[in-house]
């Protein structure tokens, strides 16, 4: 019973929970991640008029604003807790990104951060590397 269980145990308990820690971590070294003090951390989706689809974005970081200027998105990011992240993950974050600039939202900046409870592919390693823009959350990191 629990190998037919076990897949929805994951998707609807585990994974949901892992998502909530990484917002935590978010709120908590937001600073020091993402250059500036989070004010708010959710889970929040982008409309892909183009793709007739919704990105899904597990940890959304947004700076506060002020009267003159709303809060800039400092992080938008994926969690997954089973499964080894690579490129695709790290497209559909830019994708998301992108959308949200062209609707006139401050997020051109935004780092692009995949936590992941499985590791990341050697390519996505690589890339993150060489780019300040992409940040890399493992469970050492979650839990340092």
């Amino acid at each position: 019973m629990w190998r037919r269980q076990q897949p929805a145990f994951y998707a609807k308990v585990v994974g949901p929970h892992f998502e909530e820690i990484c917002r935590d971590w978010a709120a908590r070294e937001g600073a020091d991640a993402f250059g500036d003090f989070p004010a708010q951390v959710a889970a929040t989706a982008v409309s892909d008029a183009a793709g007739r689809t919704q990105i899904q974005v597990d940890v959304a970081v947004r700076s506060a604003g002020t009267p003159d200027e709303p809060g800039r998105v400092l992080s938008l990011g994926a969690a997954k807790w089973g499964e080894t992240m690579g490129l695709g993950h790290l497209t559909r974050l830019r994708r998301a990104r992108d959308l949200l600039s062209a609707k006139g939202e401050p997020a051109a900046d935004a780092v692009l951060a995949c936590y992941s409870g499985a590791g990341f592919t050697e390519e996505l390693r690589e890339l993150a590397a060489t780019d300040p823009r992409v940040l890399l959350v493992s469970l050492d990191r979650l839990y340092a």
